[in-house]
């Protein structure tokens, strides 16, 4: 059995395209918390992204011992500050207008554990420049924002309108929309988990 800890519907569909047959599990992990700890320590982007995944993955696969956990997270940081996911469209318009005209580093990460044992862990890192828009452009964006489009970090969800934020993107576009999902599939076969 796969489980995936997260109840992202952008990951659940790439799963699901891609032809897994899994279910999901909400992770009972506190996430600011975690973030806020190891940030004051002077953890990385990255460190903190896989911290995370691997973390949601264990948290999942105490409860379920005989499953394949797939964890993930990603981390936005720009020129030393760090953004989350907006909780409304006020905070989403805020960021956006911090990170118009320049660019950002989106680190996503994935981990896979099974038994109790994490037997995976990956990230990959995105570099990605915002076009200055315009406040115009940008007023009608929020106004088309959806609920899960407020569970993206940064606020933009690149499968959609959010594309036409950008001027240039340097990474892999899947890891850009939450999982690295061709180190991740290589890695569920890897495991058993997946026909070779």
């Amino acid at each position: 059995m796969i489980v995936l800890a997260s109840t992202s519907p952008t990951r659940r569909t790439l799963l699901r395209r891609a032809g897994l047959h899994f279910k999901t599990a909400r992770p009972p992990v506190d996430e600011a918390a975690i973030t806020a700890k190891l940030r004051s320590s002077g953890a990385s982007a990255r460190e903190v992204a896989l911290k995370l995944a691997e973390t949601k993955a264990m948290s999942v696969g105490r409860v379920l011992p005989g499953a394949f956990v797939i964890g993930a997270d990603q981390m936005l940081e720009c020129d030393g500050d760090w953004f989350t996911k907006p909780t409304d469209a006020k905070i989403a318009k805020e960021q956006l207008r911090s990170l118009r005209g320049r660019t950002h580093t989106l680190v996503t990460a994935v981990a896979l554990t099974n038994g109790g044992n994490m037997l995976w862990s990956h990230a990959e890192r995105a570099d990605m420049t915002m076009r200055p828009f315009t406040d115009g452009f940008l007023d009608s964006y929020l106004e088309s924002l959806t609920e899960d489009t407020l569970t993206s970090v940064g606020g933009y969800q690149l499968e959609g309108l959010g594309v036409q934020l950008f001027d240039d993107i340097k990474g892999d576009y899947f890891s850009i929309l939450g999982l690295p999902l061709l180190p991740l599939l290589a890695a569920l076969r890897q495991a058993g988990a997946l026909t070779a």
